[in-house]
């Protein structure tokens, strides 16, 4: 049975690495109010309102503010020191004087702060005082990069769940090709496949399993709406067509554990391909293949996006271009670095991306394929594995 969640030990290794980074530069303390940030450094996933949540770290402790209602559970997830709840937003006092009075607490009203950003978010109708507000004596320091970069590189840990996120992920895509039928709705498609696939992620991981996401939970598998010609819109919203011959069909499967997840898309047709849908989807598995050869650690991120912009180029293809080829994957769904002309940064081991140049022809329909792969001393590790080729991908009607 592969380990199914983040050991203890990974978040202290967080937490020591970033004190260490910040430390450098003589910042004492962190504090981090974005939710993915919050629970990379304490464990707590907890659904963003308008009520604000927020981490701090010190060499000596870890403590959490939370609202009322997340008490017991951040009490019974969170791995922290101590836990301070707040009655209410906006309440009789606001939230974050209560965050005021943590921080002095701990002599951080006089120090170098590293926050993620300077304040609560404005979610959902929130407004409230700055930290560099609370704490007028303070020197409050932005360092969402240092954090970014921590999240970059994925320990062996947070591969092997992203591993177990592609394995059902795979079986969740395995159904949706196998119930793809003439003048079924891609919502009843979608709804079976991903029911089918996630109870037996459920069977098979048994009680050990937990998603660790508000957003889906177990494995999924649909089109978002790339259906038929509207497949041409790469970020198409659902629109419960139902198939007919001849669509071209753009997919989108992964499963989450433990908050991490993978992607998965393809490219299937209904039916016979036509030689127009044949070339595009060949031109567009060309440009893949040659992006996925071209990923390797020292070379910045702008090279990968550059070679296919090439070979965009060299086929006629730029008015068919839309997007970059792709972005790191781990806790969200998109993340940085991007693959993309502009993102110089370099490519490094344990760095997870999508791979996924994308051909769009208004009228017919779009052509991509989503991999995701992790960067390994000697090139990549393809971790998603679904058939890329054509045969493969032709569904007989």
């Amino acid at each position: 049975m592969p380990q199914l969640r983040l050991s203890d030990e990974e978040y202290l290794r967080r937490r020591r690495t970033i004190l260490e980074r910040l430390g450098e530069r003589g910042i004492t303390g962190l504090i981090a109010f974005g939710p993915n940030n919050v629970s990379y450094f304490s464990r707590f996933g907890f659904i963003a309102t308008e009520r604000p949540i927020a981490y701090i770290l010190t060499r000596d402790t870890s403590a959490l503010l939370v609202p009322r209602l997340e008490l017991e559970h951040a009490e019974t997830f969170a791995l922290v020191d101590r836990v301070t709840a707040y009655p209410e937003y906006p309440g009789e006092r606001h939230p974050m004087e209560f965050l005021k009075d943590i921080l002095v607490d701990l002599g951080l009203s006089r120090a170098k702060i590293g926050v993620d950003s300077d304040g609560y978010g404005r979610i959902y109708g929130y407004r409230g005082p700055r930290v560099s507000e609370l704490l007028p004596d303070a020197e409050v320091i932005t360092v969402v990069d240092d954090i970014e970069y921590m999240q970059m590189i994925n320990s062996e840990e947070e591969l092997a769940l992203i591993r177990e996120s592609a394995r059902w992920g795979n079986l969740a895509h395995t159904y949706l090709q196998e119930y793809c039928k003439v003048g079924v709705s891609e919502t009843e498609i979608s709804m079976r496949a991903s029911y089918e696939a996630t109870q037996a992620m459920i069977r098979t991981l048994g009680p050990e399993y937990r998603p660790m996401s508000w957003g889906r939970a177990g494995a999924h598998a649909g089109f978002r709406g790339q259906i038929g010609k509207d497949s041409a819109f790469p970020h198409a919203m659902t629109s419960n067509a139902r198939l007919k011959p001849g669509d071209v069909l753009v997919t989108g499967a992964g499963a989450s554990v433990w908050g991490y997840g993978s992607e998965l898309e393809r490219t299937m047709i209904m039916g016979e391909p036509t030689p127009e849908q044949e070339r595009y989807f060949n031109l567009m598995l060309e440009a893949q293949t040659l992006a996925l050869n071209t990923i390797k650690p020292g070379i910045p991120c702008s090279a990968v996006d550059k070679e296919v912009m090439r070979f965009f180029k060299e086929h006629n293809l730029e008015e068919n271009w839309r997007h970059h080829t792709g972005h790191a994957k781990s806790t969200l769904v998109h993340e940085a670095p991007f693959l993309d002309v502009g993102d110089h940064r370099l490519i490094e081991v344990g760095m997870v991306f999508t791979v996924e140049p994308g051909i769009y022809v208004p009228g017919l329909g779009g052509f991509r394929h989503s991999d995701t792969v992790a960067v390994t001393p000697d090139g990549i590790e393809m971790i998603t594995y679904y058939p890329r080729d054509l045969e493969s991908l032709t569904i007989p009607i």
